[in-house]
């Protein structure tokens, strides 16, 4: 299997452009401590470097 990456939400959405907010949602993420865990692929890391000051991301092997 390929690689995975575990994105959590650090910090809210409230006040934050409506694209940023976008993209969290299409990321699958809701709440503050939330942590999803995805496929390594080119549009979840273009995804995670439009929002990269409010996520933690982590590698993890699955």
């Amino acid at each position: 299997m390929g690689k995975k990456l575990a994105i959590t939400l650090r910090r809210s959405v409230i006040g934050k452009v409506p694209r940023h907010r976008g993209t969290i949602k299409a990321l699958g993420l809701r709440r503050i401590h939330q942590t999803v865990v995805l496929p390594d692929s080119p549009a979840v890391r273009g995804m995670i470097k439009a929002v990269e000051f409010m996520v933690r991301v982590r590698e993890c092997e699955e």
